[in-house]
């Protein structure tokens, strides 16, 4: 599932994290990429990280979002964090909060501009339909309205 961003939620995202520089490099690859979180994100892992050779299918993007899944889902005070946020999105603290916790939450090394684009792709589709629905395996219909 890609999802992207407009640039009325990127400008929003820029003046909402003006104040959490680490998120910058982040959101400027979102939106030199027109708010293409999947090509934004594996441009900073290739910078920070180098090209890795994939299987043909797969991308670093879905590798790292599958196994940040067992993580993400399953931990109370990441959802709790991301749904504070989504009852309150004008909130600058609660979202570099989840920023913050997702880079401390994770063991896959990331950097904060690099979560910054993961957290903005979960809450885009939404934190339910990424636990549930971006699971691999057989291919799955979103309810209607999700």
């Amino acid at each position: 599932m890609n999802a992207q961003l407009t640039q009325d939620e990127i400008s929003s995202v820029r003046e909402l994290l003006k104040e959490y520089q680490p998120a910058d490099k982040g959101i400027d690859a979102v939106e030199r990429h027109n708010g293409n979180l999947e090509t934004s994100f594996e441009e900073l892992w290739i910078e920070k990280n180098g090209r890795i050779l994939m299987k043909e299918g797969k991308s670093i993007w879905k590798i790292i979002l599958e196994a940040l899944r067992d993580e993400l889902c399953g931990d109370e005070g990441f959802r709790a964090r991301l749904s504070e946020y989504t009852k309150s999105p004008e909130n600058a603290v609660l979202l570099s909060t989840a920023i913050t916790s997702l880079v401390a939450l994770t063991t896959i090394p990331l950097d904060p501009a690099i979560a910054t684009i993961i957290v903005l792709y979960i809450l885009k589709i939404g934190l339910n339909v990424y636990c549930k629905y971006t699971e691999p395996g057989e291919e799955k219909t979103l309810p209607p309205g999700e």
